[in-house]
């Protein structure tokens, strides 16, 4: 193996949570312990960004957002890597390129918000994401509408597992994606730089 990265069994399903995590917060554990129950994921591992290609503004230095994360672990299936770092990539398609030739008998779900979701079509390739890895989106109960109206729902409706089949989504054949509610934490990074929680 080329990077320093969590090693994997083959036919592991894990759940992969991206983001800049400036700084990780506990609505990001929320999200990770909710993937491993509600999906019936082996681990949730943070890829823990370079920086947002979307964000105008860089985060702040890596190594203090991975030493931020490893502190705010506890649980022995939720893991921290800078793969992307390490692989020099910046965008979600390219990473899980290479994630797929590194683990390739390994069963990946992308986790994310349902805002993510309602913005997903300015991603970068996202028509060959949501074709190449399943997607799993965990969200508050309010944030349905917009996302279940997004241009990505919109374009892959036929691949929404109902919530009844959740368990199914980590091991089924992409495109496959499943939204799920449940109660969130109502933190999330912008709010705690914004309120001087974390300096850059």
């Amino acid at each position: 193996m080329r990077y320093d990265i969590p090693s994997a069994r083959a036919g592991a399903k894990i759940g992969l949570l991206g983001g800049s995590f400036d700084p990780p917060h506990a609505g990001h554990v929320h999200i990770s312990r909710a993937a491993l129950k509600r999906f019936g994921l082996d681990e949730v591992w943070w890829l823990v960004s370079p920086g947002n290609p979307l964000k105008s503004t860089g985060p702040a230095p890596i190594s203090r957002r991975m030493a931020a994360a490893n502190a705010m672990i506890t649980h022995p299936r939720i893991k921290v890597t800078d793969f992307e770092a390490q692989a020099g990539t910046r965008y979600t398609a390219a990473t899980l390129k290479v994630l797929f030739a590194e683990y390739p008998k390994v069963n990946f779900t992308w986790l994310m918000g349902a805002d993510n979701l309602a913005e997903f079509h300015l991603w970068g390739q996202w028509d060959w994401i949501m074709k190449n890895v399943r997607v799993g989106v965990l969200a508050r109960p309010r944030d349905r509408l917009r996302a279940l109206c997004s241009p990505t729902a919109r374009r892959f409706r036929t691949a929404r597992l109902p919530e009844s089949e959740r368990m199914l989504l980590a091991k089924a054949q992409p495109p496959a994606w499943c939204y799920v509610n449940l109660p969130m934490v109502d933190i999330s990074s912008t709010q705690l730089r914004a309120n001087g929680g974390w300096k850059r």
